[in-house]
């Protein structure tokens, strides 16, 4: 087990009213897209271990999605070089921990995931509903990218108690709506035995339940549109701390608005 725990959670969903409100989406603006906080360098260099280990079980890409992901590396490349803790040249990249990291463009997903710590998903409209088809997921709470994989966002979803069909309609309707440029956002946030990233589950295995002294695993997901490809991006970045770690008006209100201790992804 490898515990790579944030000082504090930035934003805690269950805090307000909107937050709490499934899908609970609101807008986000593009140079609050990509975050990094004090673990950039211990969540990359994990994925680089993940990626070496466990192969397919994290990384997957057809081939319809190959210019989705070259077109999302372009807009990460460029949303990086307006960062002050980034710099670019060309296809090199000096992050923020020290490295060099070259840009291999023939595969943007293991690219991306060394340059940021959001995990990554490309969903495409086939039909009515968008499908994965792509995904760096180093970061799994608790689902399987080779069970969700070419699937739409329902099976996805399936089988999550909250997510009842009026809500697939909604987060639907989102995917088609969101316009390019301007991404959307929400939170979640569960209970969980141990800070572990990497935590695959499939749809036959059950998780243990933690204890209300383990650890808050909440995950940004934000909602972006490509405009050359049409294709939409759903980008995770995954905050764990203990459950100590909560501030005084934190803990106050989970104990007001208790969160899930059973994986509800997405």
């Amino acid at each position: 087990m490898t515990e790579i725990c944030q000082n504090t959670l930035r934003f805690a969903p269950w805090m307000s009213a909107q937050s709490r409100r499934l899908p609970g989406i609101m807008p986000l603006q593009m140079d609050e897209w990509l975050q990094v906080d004090e673990v950039y360098a211990a969540q990359v260099n994990h994925k680089a271990e993940l990626l070496r280990s466990e192969g397919d079980a994290v990384l997957r890409i057809t081939r319809e999605a190959e210019d989705a992901g070259r077109e999302l590396l372009d807009l990460v490349l460029a949303e990086l070089d307006r960062h002050p803790k980034f710099d670019i040249a060309g296809d090199n990249v000096n992050t923020p921990d020290g490295r060099d990291v070259w840009v291999d463009r023939s595969d943007p997903l293991r690219s991306l995931s060394q340059l940021i710590q959001e995990d990554i998903c490309i969903l495409q409209k086939h039909r009515e509903e968008h499908v994965l088809t792509g995904a760096v997921l180093c970061f799994p709470a608790s689902w399987s990218l080779a069970e969700k994989f070419e699937r739409p966002l329902i099976a996805i979803h399936s089988p999550v108690a909250s997510y009842t069909g009026e809500i697939a309609k909604r987060v639907q309707r989102l995917f088609d709506a969101v316009k390019p440029a301007r991404p959307l956002w929400r939170a979640n946030a569960l209970r969980y035995a141990d800070p572990e990233l990497y935590q695959p589950r499939t749809l036959q295995e059950d998780r243990e339940r933690p204890t209300q002294d383990g650890y808050i695993r909440s995950e940004r997901q934000s909602i972006l549109k490509l405009p050359e490809t049409g294709a939409c991006v759903f980008s995770i970045h995954t905050t764990v701390i203990p459950a100590s770690a909560l501030t005084q008006a934190q803990a106050s209100a989970l104990a007001e608005h208790p969160i899930h201790t059973v994986s509800e992804p997405a």
